[in-house]
This record gives structure tokens, sequence and C-alpha cells, in this order.
């Protein structure tokens, strides 16, 4: 694994920017989990059940990271991998922020960290992920994500859920982010790559920061980056609307 800090690069800092906004979306709804599982806990022994879920949560979240970064230059896996993005994404944008509440409180120590354990087992992959995503083959970057979430999740969680809850438009735009994380993807997966090679050679070039690999154009990048975020906002503003009146028809038959 070479690492490059290409800090001269704008790409560099985009992917750090991209991997800042997709930790402060998706680390939320894990420290929510963490302090509603501790809530029972005495006050001594609280802040290590923090700590022990905090770092459950992590050490899942680099676990994953060892497998995604071998498995994302399989042929489809980054198809897959897109598509896994744009149903998060989409979660994301339609979730009605529920305050959890069927997470269940535990009153000793190791049973907070196992229900923490249990919960975070389902929510971190997405944030690998993402992050996967994003750092485009940069190390540095993908290490730097995973450390990130450790204050974020201790520390930032209710504060960030409060936030995202007044400025509903920050969900979107992060929705939106995936998305077009999804769309880049999918484009620069090993069979995509091939594929539109088939088509036209001049529809992939080298690429410019990893010696070996290959990409494609930038009109086909950020044509397909832009067509993944407008799908996201489509289906999920759809199926918002949708959700909405079938619970205007359910009030009026109740009535």
């Amino acid at each position: 694994m070479e690492f490059n800090f290409a800090f001269d690069q704008p790409a560099f800092w985009v992917g750090l920017m991209q991997i800042i906004w997709i930790d402060l979306l998706l680390s939320g709804d894990n420290a929510v989990v963490i302090a509603l599982a501790c809530r029972k806990l005495p006050a001594h022994q609280r802040k290590m059940g923090i700590l022990l879920g905090a770092g459950a949560a992590v050490g899942l979240r680099i676990i994953f990271a060892f497998f995604i970064t071998f498995l994302l230059g399989v042929p489809f896996l980054k198809i897959a991998g897109g598509v896994l993005l744009f149903w998060i994404a989409i979660k994301l944008a339609t979730d009605e922020h529920e305050e959890h509440s069927d997470v269940a409180a535990s009153e000793n120590l190791w049973g907070a960290v196992r229900t923490i354990a249990i919960a975070d087992a389902v929510m971190s992959l997405d944030n690998v992920v993402a992050i996967a995503a994003a750092a485009k083959g940069h190390p540095e970057l993908f290490i730097f994500g995973l450390l990130l979430t450790i204050p974020l999740i201790i520390a930032g969680s209710t504060l960030l859920s409060a936030i995202l809850q007044k400025y509903p438009i920050l969900v979107w735009l992060g929705a939106a982010l995936l998305g077009w994380i999804a769309g880049e993807m999918i484009v620069n997966d090993v069979y995509a790559i091939s594929f539109f090679q088939g088509l036209d050679p001049s529809y992939v070039v080298a690429d410019a920061e990893h010696a070996g690999q290959f990409t494609t154009v930038k009109w086909i990048h950020y044509t397909a980056a832009a067509i993944g975020a407008a799908i996201v906002l489509l289906i999920a503003f759809a199926l918002k609307r949708r959700k909405h009146a079938t619970a205007e028809g359910t009030v009026k038959d109740a009535s």
C-alpha cells in the first residue's frame, strides 16, 4: 500500500472534504445508539461504556475496511458498492429521524457494549463503503476517515443530530453527495472500464494518481456522478411524497 500525500492536488482536498462530510452525516446514528444503550448504566460506568462502544464501532469499521480495500478492485464490486451507496443515500434522505427508541438500554456495562456492537455491525458498513469510495484509493484519506469517526462518535452525535433536524437541507445535500460518489464508483468499476474501452478506447484514460490503473474520461465521470446525485434526490423525494400521501389518506379514513 503506497502512501501519497498529494497536498498540492485539488482531488486530494476534494476527497478530504467529502470524507469529512460523510463522517458528519453517518457517524451520528452510531453515537446516538451508544448514548441510548448506556443511558441506564451507573454514572461511574457510563463513560467507560461510551468509550468501549465507540471502540467497538471503530473496530468494526477497521475489520470491514480490511476486506473492502481489497475487494473493491474485483469486477462488479464497485458497481455493487455504488448500488449500496444509492440505498444508503435514499434511506438517509427519507429518514424521519426517529429517536431510536427500539434500542434496548442495559443496566450492566458488558450488556451495553454487546447491544452497541450488534447495532453498529448493521450501521458500520455503509460508513466504510462511503469513505472508501470518497478516498479513491488514497490510503491516507481512508485512514483519516476512519480515525475521524472516533471523536465524532464519542462527542458529536447529539449536536449533529440536532443540527441535521433543524436544517434538513443538509441531509439532502449529503444524500446527493453519496449519490454523486455512487455514480463515480459505478463507471470506474473494473468491468465498467472494460465496457467503455470496448465501445471506444478514447473513453478510458490512464489514472494520473494510480500507476497501471485506468479511469473514464472526465465527461463520462462527471455525467455519471451528476446522474447518481439526481437519481437519489428524485427517488427520495418520490418516496417521501408517497409516504406522506399514504399517511394523510390514513388520517382521512380514520376520521
